[in-house]
């Protein structure tokens, strides 16, 4: 991978990101299991991307080397917040963005709101957004106990290939990520609830889809374990001139499972909407 770790401080908060390359900006938004970061969920995006964009891939706030902080009223708009700011104190006036899970989530949740803090000029939402099955890989996610077959599990339910979990040396990476200082803290923190409140209601995929106002393509893992079949042609139709796809013989993390087939699709999606110059170039900062 060619991109270079930098760290910034942003609103007194450590912020860690990977950057590479030139061009129009691309933002990477990873996912919110146990373990990940910006590395492992676009390690096999970031260099195909790169060889025509400037590409960000940011640690949200909890994960990575970014401050293992959290918000318990509002950690979602938090993390929005944060990554409006990042990309301000970078000069990045707007931007591409693609989300991965938790990330795509993140994407749809501020571009449906009255008032959206990121500056998309395009959207990319990546098995995030959907209705989360109520399963025994949902659990996996959700009741990690930071240990190694607790991670396997994590990664059983993340990936359609069983490759992936038989991979001790995949599955170690993943869990020694999930186990640096404060990193099982900032998530499992989130779960918290005061005794005798009732749990929280699962995220809801109910949106004002219609607010969204710039080009968007909703990517669904043929495969995914933790969300239902058809679930991104759902969600696009509510979208102004919003697509869908399909991504065959992956789960929820298609980037990675087959990363070829989507690094094909965010090229092509990315150079249908490039800025153009009134000369009818494109535009290469």
């Amino acid at each position: 991978m060619i991109a270079q770790r930098r760290t910034i401080v942003v609103d007194g908060l450590t912020t860690n990101y990977l950057e590479a390359g030139a061009g129009e900006p691309v933002v990477l938004l990873h996912g919110g299991e146990f373990g990940v970061d910006a590395e492992l969920a676009w390690e096999r995006t970031i260099d195909a991307l790169a060889l025509h964009h400037r590409v960000i891939a940011p640690d949200m706030l909890g994960f990575g080397g970014s401050a293992k902080v959290l918000d318990f009223t509002d950690g979602r708009g938090m993390r929005i917040r944060h990554i409006a700011r990042l990309l301000e104190l970078l000069g990045v006036a707007a931007a591409h963005f693609v989300g991965n899970s938790m990330g795509a989530i993140n994407l749809l949740v501020d571009a449906t709101s009255e008032r959206p803090r990121l500056p998309m000029r395009s959207l990319v939402a990546i098995c995030g957004g959907g209705e989360i099955q109520q399963n025994e890989h949902m659990r996996a996610l959700y009741d990690y106990d930071a240990t190694l077959a607790a991670m396997r599990l994590i990664v059983t339910a993340l990936f359609h290939d069983p490759s992936y979990p038989a991979d001790e040396e995949y599955v170690r990476r993943r869990y020694e990520s999930s186990i640096a200082p404060g990193a099982w803290e900032a998530l499992a923190a989130a779960r918290f609830r005061r005794p005798g409140a009732d749990a929280p209601p699962p995220p809801s995929s109910s949106r004002r889809y219609d607010r969204i106002a710039v080009p968007t393509l909703v990517v669904e893992g043929g495969g995914d374990k933790l969300l239902p079949a058809g679930w991104a042609a759902a969600i696009a139709e509510q979208i102004p001139g919003g697509r869908a796809t399909v991504v065959p013989g992956a789960g929820h993390c298609p980037q990675i499972e087959q990363s070829e087939t989507v690094n094909a699709l965010l090229l092509a999606f990315l150079g249908e909407h490039a800025e153009v110059h009134a000369d009818g170039k494109e535009v290469r900062v």
